[in-house]
């Protein structure tokens, strides 16, 4: 029995050029990939879809990219939606028997990660196929992870890439506290933010070189501000609360409490006031 397959995609090198995107539609468009997959709408679906994330508000906002497409589940729902019409193969893929799968529309419905489509024209729920057609005819990655430049994805047996595994995560599904075992992993998701510019309101110029200290528990973060006046803490875990405070020679304390990064929170501008 072959080893299963999995994908590693690192978001830090995602710089959405939705070439994997653009690639995942040239493979499927006008294409018959039987009995793997009919082919894939002009419009309306990707197979593989690059989401844009904007983080914070202007001007402190962070941009990151996730490509998404199906997680090929150990434990896949669609799967125990339609036993016989969705199977794995030996190498993990999940296929949905493009014949045996007509009509069948609730198999969109099935899947946690909203990765299934429906082909109007087909009569016929599709999703990725981990490009399992080019696998078997001998070339080693599917089309998403040969057209990235930046070498964002990265693809093989579960064996060859464990040590990117390990520092990896996976996405959570659409339907919370379930568990689906999915076998694509994601490496330097960004987390939440505290970000903010110091300035003298007296003085009207930013503060450089402000002493800005974020503690939360027993845990503490310590960073300068910028040649403008700003400061960032950025990966910070949104469920917990953290306290700020800003420092500066000749400046009353600033303080900030329970901030807690759901969503990224710019402070914007916080004056300093000077001592008397």
């Amino acid at each position: 029995m072959s080893e299963k397959k999995a994908f590693v995609i690192d978001v830090a090198r995602c710089s959405g050029c939705y070439n994997c995107q653009l690639a995942c539609k040239d493979e499927y468009c006008d294409n018959n990939w039987m009995p793997y997959a009919k082919p894939q709408p002009d419009v309306g679906q990707f197979w593989l879809r690059v989401d844009p994330h904007e983080c914070g508000t202007i001007p402190k906002v962070r941009m990151h990219y996730i490509p998404r497409l199906c997680n090929h589940c150990d434990d896949a729902s669609c799967m125990v939606a339609a036993p016989d019409a969705v199977y794995r193969r030996e190498d993990g893929l999940v296929i949905i028997d493009p014949e045996k799968a007509t009509g069948n529309r609730a198999l969109v419905d099935s899947c946690p990660y909203g990765v299934i489509y429906w082909n109007e024209e087909l009569n016929l729920p599709q999703k990725c196929t981990g490009c399992a057609h080019l696998l078997d005819n001998g070339n080693g990655v599917p089309r998403c992870v040969e057209a990235c430049p930046t070498d964002a994805f990265k693809f093989g047996t579960e064996t060859e890439l464990k040590e990117l595994i390990a520092e990896a995560e996976v996405l959570q599904p659409l339907q919370p506290k379930s568990d689906h075992s999915p076998r694509v992993y994601y490496l330097n998701i960004p987390k939440g933010f505290i970000a903010g510019t110091v300035y003298d309101p007296v003085d009207r110029e930013v503060v450089i070189g402000a002493v800005c200290l974020l503690t939360c528990g027993g845990d503490e973060w310590t960073v300068i501000t910028d040649d403008y006046g700003d400061f960032w803490f950025e990966n910070l875990q949104q469920e917990r609360q953290y306290d700020l405070k800003i420092e500066s020679t000749g400046f009353i304390t600033k303080s900030f409490t329970a901030l807690s990064p759901v969503k990224d929170i710019n402070l914007g501008d916080v004056p300093l006031d000077r001592k008397a």
